[in-house]
């Protein structure tokens, strides 16, 4: 990559495992945004799993591509660009759009499928979950045997990772879990887990026996933010993860002098899929991320069950 202006050379760091018999070949990357830390740990343990040892295929693991960002633990590169919105880039182009060009000519363009690993932005968590073209019969597949209870259909951004890829005709799918610049053991451990069952799924690993609640997915066509009414102080009421009704009240907003401003209200029947951690926000910020599904409450459940797998009892997925 460009070196920095102090002459220090740069790369991406790249783990490859090819297994002896043949297979797919998936790429796992993180930190396309610098400030997503939860995908580096994710990478981490897949590739000290014992559960990977008999791959089929090739693995390609890339715990930081937007090695910059992270060094100055920013979401953006040098040159103020976001990385996932100059893909497939170009050789010649500006940084990110060389940066984005070398990751997509040497990785990406190599490989059947990709796991692209996100957090939330910044003092804002997202619930474990899958963003995709769930309308492509193959990446449906995979993104039910990722095994979170969220999928969310989303549309493809112009200049995105998912974009390139899926223009070149590699299945990808999204990842969303925890926050910027925080570690979340729930979402790194569903991470983990979920890779490896979609590997399973691909035929790249041995089917798993194991035991655990069995979690459904529900596919959610649309999602929305609901909005701050007022600019104040948030104390909220709902929290990740939470089935709510139409008209339930989410937060309240409050003035410096702690008199009551306004409450936040869900518009719809749904379940809060992201939100807001930072109790500080002007009039029209948003503040909750609601999906919308014909059985919300059935997604909350889920949402808990999956947690009882991951969290209560279980043992870190490095020993697998």
């Amino acid at each position: 990559m460009p070196p920095l202006y102090t002459a220090t050379n740069m790369s991406i760091p790249i783990y490859v495992k090819r297994g002896k018999r043949p297979g797919p070949t998936l790429f796992v990357s993180a930190a396309l945004h610098g400030d997503e830390l939860n995908g580096i740990e994710i990478v981490g343990r897949l590739i000290k799993s014992k559960a990977i040892a008999k791959l089929r295929g090739t693995l390609i693991a890339v715990p930081m591509v937007n090695v910059y960002g992270v060094l100055n633990q920013s979401r953006y590169l040098p040159d103020r660009r976001d990385l996932n919105r100059s893909f497939p880039g170009s050789k010649k182009g500006s940084m990110a759009g060389r940066l984005a060009n070398l990751f997509f000519k040497e990785v990406v363009s190599k490989c059947d499928a990709g796991i692209d690993l996100h957090t939330g932005a910044i003092h804002r968590s997202n619930l474990p979950q899958i963003r995709a073209d769930l309308d492509d019969p193959e990446v449906l597949e995979m993104a039910k045997a990722f095994g979170v209870p969220v999928l969310l259909n989303a549309d493809i951004r112009d200049g995105s990772l998912r974009q390139a890829a899926s223009e070149s005709g590699v299945k990808i799918l999204l990842y969303e879990a925890g926050q910027a610049l925080r570690y979340d053991e729930f979402s790194i451990r569903a991470g983990v887990r979920g890779i490896i069952n979609t590997m399973r799924h691909l035929n790249m690993l041995n089917k798993s026996h194991s035991k655990g609640h069995d979690i459904q997915r529900f596919i959610a066509r649309e999602s929305g933010w609901v909005r701050a009414p007022e600019s104040g102080f948030v104390t909220h009421l709902a929290q990740l993860g939470d089935h709510v009704n139409k008209g339930d009240k989410l937060a309240s907003v409050a003035d410096p002098y702690g008199a009551y401003l306004a409450a936040i209200t869900s518009p719809a029947e749904g379940v809060i899929i992201g939100k807001q951690n930072i109790p500080l926000a002007q009039e029209g910020e948003a503040i909750y991320h609601i999906a919308y599904f014909k059985q919300p409450d059935s997604v909350a459940e889920h949402v808990e069950l999956l947690q009882d797998n991951l969290v209560l009892g279980d043992q870190p997925l490095v020993e697998e």
